[in-house]
């Protein structure tokens, strides 16, 4: 017949109920925890990986403003032989100027228009 036997104490259940949601609850945590550890590593490495093209970006930009200094320096030397040295830095100056005025005007307009947009 029926050899197995029924455990039917409810206090048993019980423990064993409460000892499975404990391990739920802990369980569910280590997972939280993990997961959280996780993010953390991702966005660690995401830093270095900004922090690198930004450090790249800055040697770059460094090496190109002592490039374009190097030739404007040229220009002023070459304007020498038709005018005064001073005078001819003035007007590289200016010219120069008036090309960074332009384009800062343009990009405030882009950003105008990307703010304000509607």
């Amino acid at each position: 017949m029926n050899t197995k036997a029924v455990n039917k104490d409810p206090t048993t259940q019980r423990e064993s109920f409460t000892e499975l949601l404990g391990d739920l609850a802990n369980n569910s945590a280590r997972v939280f925890r993990d997961e959280i550890e996780l993010v953390i590593q991702r966005i660690h490495e995401k830093v270095k990986a900004v922090r690198s093209g930004v450090l790249t970006l800055a040697i770059g930009v460094v090496i190109s403003f002592a490039a374009f200094m190097s030739l404007c320096a040229a220009l002023i030397i070459e304007l020498t032989s038709y005018m005064v040295p001073v005078i001819a830095a003035v007007v590289t100056g200016a010219a120069l100027a008036l090309i960074g005025l332009v384009i800062a005007c343009i990009g405030f307009r882009k950003l105008k228009k990307s703010i304000f947009k509607k």
